[in-house]
Order: C-alpha cells, then sequence, then structure tokens
C-alpha cells in the first residue's frame, strides 16, 4: 500500500480551493440543477479531497454528471414526506441529489433540536450522499452531538460473515463528537474498505495490502478483481474477527432501511441510499458543559496515550482530515492527475477550462 500511495502523491497536484469550487458548481449547475443542490454537491464533492477522501470526491463528479444524464438522478421536485412526529422525521429522497438531501434533513434538526434534544431523520431512496465526514461540522461547530449512517439497498458487494455472496454495501457509519478544542469526526465503513477503492485498485492493476475479499467460491484473496467476477468483500475483521464487522453492517442495515421503511426485501434498483441521521443536544442530557469537559479530557488522555516504540502520536479520529483540510485551504487542495482529466473533459463541453495547478 505504501507504493500505491507514493504513486498517488507522484501523480498528484495542488489547485486553488476557490477557482475549484467556482467550476465545479458552474458543471453542475450547467446540468440544470438548482442553484441550492449545485452548492451542496459540489461542497461535499471538493471537502471530501480536501479532508482526504479521495475515493467520494471530484474522482465521482463524472459519474454523477451521467447519473443525470441518464435520469438515475432527479434534479426537480421535492422530498416525500413520510412521517412527523416532531422529534422524529421519515423521508422518502425520490433520487434526488444525496448532498442535498442530507443538508435539508440537516436544517430540519437543526430548527427542531433546541426543542426536543434529539432528533432523528431518515431518508429513504435518495441519490448517492458522498463522504459522511464532510456533514458533521455543520453539527459539531454548534455543540451538537451527530450519528450519520446509510446504505444501498439495491447494491451488494459485501458478504455477511461466514458467507460467501455479496448481500451488503460497505455500510458507512459516522459520527460527529464535539469537544472544548476539535471534534472527533468518526468515519468508518463496516467492510475492510470500499467498493469505490476497490475498483481504483483493479483499474490501476494494484492488490489489497491483505487478504480484504472472497472470490467467487469462497477462497480469501488480495484481488480486487475478483469482486467484478462474483466474488465479495469481507467485513471488518477479515477472517479473524469479521463477525464485529458483520455485526455492524447489521446495525447500519436496521437504521437505514429498517427505520426508512424501505430496504433490500423491496429489490429496488439503480443508484439508491438510504440514510439515517440523528442529532442530540447534550443540553437535554447531562449538560452541555459536563459533556465537553467529559469529551475533551478523553480526547486529552487519548492524544497523551504513549505511542508504540517507533511509533507516530496518538490520533482520534478526525486529526488528520482536519489537518489535511487546513492544508488544502492553505496550499490548495490535492488532486490527482486522473481526477483533473476525468473532470475537465465535461467542464470543456460547458465551454470552460479547469484550473491550471498552482
Amino acid at each position: 500500500m505504501q507504493s500505491d500511495l507514493k504513486q498517488a502523491s507522484d501523480a498528484a497536484m495542488r489547485f486553488d480551493v476557490a477557482a475549484v469550487r467556482k467550476v465545479v458548481e458552474r458543471l453542475f449547475l450547467s446540468t440544470g440543477m438548482a442553484a441550492e443542490m449545485a452548492r451542496d454537491v459540489t461542497e461535499c464533492l471538493l471537502t471530501a479531497d480536501m479532508m482526504g477522501h479521495a475515493t467520494h470526491g471530484l474522482a465521482i463528479a463524472p459519474w454523477y454528471i451521467e447519473e443525470i444524464r441518464n435520469g438515475g438522478m432527479r434534479l426537480s421536485g421535492e422530498v416525500q414526506t413520510i412521517s412527523d412526529r416532531g422529534a422524529c422525521l421519515a423521508w422518502n429522497g425520490r433520487r434526488l441529489p444525496g448532498a442535498w438531501l442530507v443538508n435539508r434533513a440537516i436544517d430540519q434538526a437543526l430548527e427542531r433540536v433546541s426543542q426536543y434534544g434529539v432528533v432523528t431523520v431518515t431518508i429513504a431512496e435518495g441519490h448517492h450522499t458522498g463522504a459522511l465526514a464532510t456533514y458533521l461540522p455543520r453539527l459539531t461547530d454548534k455543540g451538537l452531538m451527530v450519528l450519520l449512517a446509510c446504505s444501498g439497498p439495491a447494491s451488494q458487494g459485501v458478504a455477511p460473515y461466514g458467507g460467501t455472496v455479496g448481500l451488503f454495501t460497505p455500510n458507512p457509519l459516522s459520527a460527529g463528537i464535539p469537544t472544548h478544542k476539535d471534534p472527533i469526526l468518526l468515519d468508518i465503513s463496516c467492510s475492510i474498505t470500499t467498493i469505490k477503492r476497490s475498483g481504483q485498485l483493479a483499474q490501476a492493476g494494484h492488490q489489497y495490502p491483505g487478504e480484504w475479499a472472497l472470490d467467487a467460491k469462497g477462497r480469501p484473496s488480495t484481488d480486487p478483481q475478483v469482486l467484478s467476477h462474483g466474488g465479495s468483500l469481507m467485513p471488518v475483521g477479515g477472517l479473524d474477527h469479521g463477525h464485529k464487522g458483520y455485526a455492524m453492517a447489521l446495525l447500519v442495515e436496521a437504521l437505514t432501511q429498517g427505520l426508512c421503511g424501505v430496504g433490500r426485501k423491496d429489490n429496488l434498483s439503480g443508484i439508491v441510499m438510504n440514510t439515517f441521521l440523528q442529532v442530540i443536544d447534550p443540553a437535554a442530557l447531562g449538560g452541555a458543559a459536563s459533556y465537553l469537559d467529559e469529551t475533551t479530557w478523553l480526547t486529552d488522555a487519548c492524544h497523551a496515550n504513549p505511542p508504540k516504540p517507533g511509533g507516530e502520536a496518538v490520533r482520534v479520529p478526525g486529526d488528520r482530515a482536519r489537518a489535511r483540510f487546513k492544508e488544502a485551504q492553505e496550499r490548495g487542495v490535492t488532486l490527482d492527475r486522473s481526477i483533473v482529466a476525468g473532470i475537465s473533459r465535461y467542464v470543456l463541453e460547458i465551454g470552460e477550462e479547469f484550473p491550471q495547478p498552482l
């Protein structure tokens, strides 16, 4: 994997963040997206790259454009409200852009959380949401804790532990935990890696650094190509402790499909994403000050923990993403040449050019 990272670094360039944001937003506006949708989608993808989540950054912008062109991603209409009990709100997203849907759900949670203390929003049948970590600071910056998860009820690729046929998606689970200092930003998948990362490795002719997949006969494999030939990803923990990732996947399925009221049992097709959002105001429970004192103490204790011999200082989730984001703001966002080439073709179609590297 180190060689993969070095090759990626060698092929990467830095670009002015504002210039990239401007041209990408114009690209999505050219598809017929409303201004608010184009803003939300652009910010989600760009922020993912700035945080270092390149698999869910501008690399997937061309895919989004094609989904719009073939009707997979809808640009018109409103969400359908399935249920609204004040503290609990359920929507059908009607294949509208995932970034726009999640931000609208956050808007609703922010309007209601001071009254109810805990607000939960489910979104069935939205389109792709992007990297979940990108949404968390909107809430942690306000001292609110957030749980955010999603799954794709029309897609498979991750086998249940002990099985050999893909049943789940990687089922990301994220959380934002505010402190007196920087927040903890957790964003993990229930599988060892993601489908998109596997595709990138396969396209580049690279192997997994370990036996992360099963081939069609259930044999462990380091080859990401097996996913295209009836294979599947293993849950977090792999052959040894994969029951833990499997349990996490079941939890996410219940949150994002059971509570959404629409799921795998409904035989959906195309690109569809179900999302679970829960926003918690610590002031409604043990108290905001006590909460922040505790989370800050815990973060400081982790940072102060002696590292293993020759190892780096202990981090908490979000430390690296935050450092990368700050660096991107100051020095420009890092994009691989293949990402720039992929999106530039669409930018040229609207009579513009992608910004030159710094």
